[in-house]
């Protein structure tokens, strides 16, 4: 008996299935976390409008206000006298300004000569006329300037009076060997009043400058500009008073 032939439906029909893919499961939003006990027990003493987050930089400062110019604090001081008396007083205060002569206007010579006396007051205020020729006015601390010449007095007139009225006096001043020395004059020294050589006024044992002593002193700025023979000889009253 003969075989027969294998039956083709079945292959066919293996051929005919097809397969469905799997479908994922859908993920489920995972629970939300619980607070760390210490985090939450922080945000809960913290006020509602705190904004617990990044730091926020803070705004930038306002610019500092600008610094009070020192000339106008010198400017704005001003010693006035205590009396009205311009009478010759048993102290005076003495001061002189100078210009340069000679090569390059190195030498020193007497331009102006001012006295004071213990009121405050002016006593003598004169221009002076040197022997030699000006080289240099040194008009940014002298404050002379060459329209003073027209009004100035010979030196020897100048000199002659004012050892007239130091004669007998106490004479105050600051580094008086220069005021001195320019008049080609000489004075007691126990009638010499010297802030620049008083003990309690030195500093390590060095002089200083009037301008330091009446800032420390005083709390008082001064020759920031040119100076003024007058206001400079009140500061050295007010100093050894």
């Amino acid at each position: 008996m003969a075989a027969q032939p294998p039956s083709s439906g079945a292959p066919a029909a293996a051929g005919n299935t097809k397969r469905t893919p799997k479908r994922k499961p859908k993920t489920k939003p995972a629970a939300p976390s619980a607070l760390n006990p210490n985090w939450a027990q922080l945000q809960s003493k913290l006020p509602a409008s705190t904004f617990l987050g990044k730091r926020k930089r803070p705004a930038p400062s306002p610019p500092p206000a600008p610094s009070p110019n020192p000339d106008a604090a010198e400017l704005s001081f001003k010693l006035e006298p205590t009396s009205d008396d311009t009478s010759l007083t048993k102290a005076l205060a003495l001061d002189c300004e100078m210009v340069g002569v000679g090569a390059g206007g190195s030498k020193s010579a007497l331009a102006r000569a001012t006295l004071v006396n213990s009121f405050g007051n002016v006593v003598y205020d004169e221009y002076v006329r040197p022997m030699e020729r000006i080289v240099d006015y040194r008009t940014h601390i002298s404050g002379i300037r060459p329209k003073h010449m027209n009004k100035a007095k010979d030196f020897s007139i100048v000199q002659k009076d004012i050892a007239e009225l130091i004669t007998g006096r106490v004479l105050v001043g600051h580094a008086l060997h220069h005021d001195l020395k320019v008049l080609l004059l000489g004075h007691p020294k126990k009638d010499i009043r010297d802030t620049s050589e008083y003990e309690v006024f030195r500093r390590e044992g060095k002089r200083r400058s009037l301008k330091d002593l009446a800032a420390q002193e005083l709390c008082v700025k001064i020759q920031q500009q040119e100076h003024c023979p007058c206001r400079d000889n009140k500061l050295c009253q007010v100093e050894l008073e």
